[in-house]
């Protein structure tokens, strides 16, 4: 390999001359692997274009509530007629319901009929109640008039009409069963009112059936996998408030708090990391105890608003939130018996945090440069929320196809009508299910993108502090940050590109793999021979190990791009050879270095989602039109911004730690043995000079 001397610094070559007029970390730069750069160029064109045709075709309150008969949404403005205020689907047709819970019966629930209400009926303790269709036609009501006379205008009704009513074929429809909001869709009790249904059968109405499968029809269709992940992403946009100040605000200062503590208070700083880790996980761990019903009585409801105490809806989200409580009781006990297990090593942190401290002090603009970035990813995380919210929701609504009766009375046909009197559905398309996968996968790879360029900019800032020691304090560029920036964007961004590409393409290959494992296992088509279940588990965990070692390979590969301006290839090549010839000295003085960093990352990040807790624990979240199906996905999201935006803070440590010791690395190689540019710091916390010859020969 090619001395790295001569480009990256000054110092006495191996033959005595000294290597004048070559400027630090300045040599023939050109661009490379441009054609990635092109490729992410393109990418950024069709996120784009995918995204605008979500705006287009998306209608987020498509997320959260249902359909009428008509095909509209409830709660939409635009809708005919206007259903700004009334957000509740109700089923009007009991024996549609109960026929639609019936086993192998023709009748599906989605072509009931059903209307948006203000809230939803119950039926009357001395007479009966009505709800009707909404005016049209002959019925001259406006819709404000129709919701102020509870949806009942059956007293004005002509006899042909009531006679059409007491046959359950509207427009008038008999409130027998009470009814609560369940996630704004009435959910009937099968309860039936004694007092209700006696005067309906004294009117000469039709049979009314009467069972529990009124009741687990209605839940069955709101507890299924498509409505429940529907009440998540929508939950994302409810609770945006939340992620902007325990994903955005709070990461960013609690970052920033950090790294002024190793900077002044280095000594104490992975004492204090552990023992704040520990009380963060506890306390996390217990919120979701508390948000399943195991601790204390503020477990979730699926119910909205007041209701009869008694009455219990069970749902799907709150089987989650038992099974995250589990999952986070195991990652905690691990978590704090490791914290335990590596106290003793917490001295050897100590000193490779204070070699970060050291250059922190010196280029002092890396404490403010990750804002950069930061605002960079803000903006782009905003964006993408909001396409992410229309892409979800831009499935078409057709009417469906439905062989069965459903007869009806339309008030604007002035008859009964058994054409078209099927319900509507939202159906996505495989081009859409695409869009989406390619948006996920984009979101990704932006990331890794911008967090590789900020990693790249503090490397090459940091290098240029190294190879200048003893050297004149004007050959460290002004504002080296800014330098290494502006190399960073002029030679280098194709190379970020293509690293950044590569870890999103193993780490999507394992995420598709594991869910294909999932199905598999649900579905009981996991191979039988026990070759293929090796050879099915054993990929997985050749994809870990895989993704794993590209992700260490990067980092240093962007260490040595920073420095050398090569490519991605070229320098993944010199880094790795770096670290095979100094496996030891790095991985001593390393390893727990970056068991501290992560260990304090988790800590800004596990702050985000206690603080997410909290704020969803407020009226706010917990009623109305802003509740919450569940706190899991967006205290997921809020942990996940709040790990991203501690990265990139914290890789002013753990950059400058790498950076440095990389250098040192070949420096010594350069100089049989004996680092001529490292600072004192650095070989005192590798040990005494007869140990470094001895691990560098």
């Amino acid at each position: 390999m090619r001395p790295l001397g001569p480009v990256i610094g000054r110092y006495p070559s191996s033959d005595g001359n000294t290597q004048m007029g070559v400027g630090i970390i300045k040599h023939n730069r050109k661009c490379r692997d441009v054609v990635f750069l092109v490729i992410f160029i393109a990418f950024w064109v069709a996120m784009i274009v995918n995204s605008s045709f979500g705006f287009n075709q998306g209608n987020p309150l498509r997320l959260v509530y249902g359909l009428d008969y008509k095909g509209n949404v409830c709660g939409d403005r635009h809708a005919d007629p206007d259903l700004h205020e009334l957000e509740l689907r109700y089923w009007l047709n009991p024996n549609q319901v109960y026929q639609s819970g019936l086993k192998n019966s023709q009748v599906k629930l989605e072509n009931a009929r059903s209307i948006c209400l203000l809230d939803c009926p119950i039926p009357s303790e001395d007479s009966l109640n009505w709800v009707c269709d909404y005016p049209d036609g002959d019925v001259k009501l406006s819709t404000d008039d129709w919701i102020d006379r509870n949806y009942d205008y059956f007293a004005d009704l002509t006899p042909e009409l009531r006679n059409s009513s007491l046959q359950l074929q509207g427009p008038c429809y008999p409130v027998i069963f009470p009814s609560v909001n369940v996630y704004w869709s009435c959910q009937l009790v099968a309860r039936a009112s004694n007092v209700s249904l006696r005067h309906w059968q004294q009117m000469g109405g039709v049979n009314i059936m009467e069972d529990i499968v009124i009741d687990k029809s209605i839940h069955r269709a709101i507890n299924s996998r498509s409505a429940v992940l529907k009440r998540y992403v929508a939950d994302v946009g409810k609770a945006w408030p939340v992620l902007l100040v325990c994903g955005g605000i709070l990461p960013l200062f609690l970052s920033v708090i950090w790294l002024l503590m190793i900077r002044h208070f280095v000594v104490g700083m992975p004492w204090v990391t552990i023992v704040l880790f520990n009380i963060l996980i506890v306390s996390v761990t217990m919120f979701y105890y508390l948000k399943a019903g195991w601790i204390g009585n503020d477990a979730i409801s699926p119910i909205i608003g007041e209701h009869d105490p008694y009455y219990r809806v069970s749902a799907r989200e709150l089987s989650h939130l038992h099974a995250a409580a589990v999952l986070m009781t195991a990652i905690m006990i691990i978590a704090v018996l490791s914290s335990i297990a590596i106290v003793r090593r917490i001295l050897m942190a100590t000193s490779v945090l204070k070699v970060a401290a050291k250059v922190i002090g010196e280029v002092q603009a890396l404490i403010i440069f990750p804002v950069i970035p930061y605002a960079i990813l803000a903006i782009f995380y905003m964006f993408w929320f909001s396409a992410a919210l229309n892409l979800f929701s831009s499935g078409r609504v057709i009417q469906n196809n439905c062989s069965t009766n459903c007869c009806a009375y339309d008030l604007k046909s002035k008859k009964v009508s058994c054409d078209n009197c099927c319900g509507y559905s939202i159906h996505y398309t495989p081009h859409l299910t695409a869009a989406i996968l390619f948006h996920l996968f984009g979101c990704y790879w932006a990331t890794q993108f911008f967090v590789a360029c900020s990693s790249t900019v503090i490397a090459g800032s940091v290098a240029s502090y190294y190879w200048t020691r003893g050297e004149a304090q004007q050959d460290i560029p002004f504002l080296p940050v800014f330098a290494s920036m502006k190399r960073l964007i002029r030679y280098s961004l194709g190379s970020v590109a293509l690293g950044s590409l590569i870890v999103s393409f193993v780490e999507s290959a394992r995420f598709i793999l594991e869910a294909l494992r999932r199905k598999l296992k649900v579905a009981n088509s996991m191979p039988e021979s026990w070759v293929g279940r090796v050879l099915f588990r054993s990929s997985q965990f050749c994809l870990r190990c895989i993704g794993w070692t590209i992700k260490s390979v990067n980092h240093n590969a962007y260490i040595m791009i920073a420095i050398t301006g090569k490519g991605f290839f070229k320098a993944s090549e010199i880094a790795t050879e770096l670290i095979i010839s100094n496996i030891l000295r790095i991985g001593k003085v390393n390893v727990i270095g970056d068991v501290i960093l992560f260990l304090g990352k988790l800590c800004v990040s596990l702050t985000s989602a206690l603080f997410a807790f909290l704020m969803l624990d407020t009226h706010k979240y917990k009623s109305a039109h802003n509740k919450i199906s569940s706190p899991i996905v967006p205290v997921l999201v809020c942990w996940s911004l709040g790990y991203v935006v501690a990265t990139l803070f914290f890789a002013v440590v753990e950059m400058s730690i790498d950076t440095i010791i990389l250098s040192f690395c070949q420096d010594s190689e350069e100089h049989q043995g004996t680092a001529q540019y490292a600072p004192p710091l650095l070989i005192e916390t590798l040990s005494d000079q007869n140990e470094m010859q001895r691990l560098t020969q």
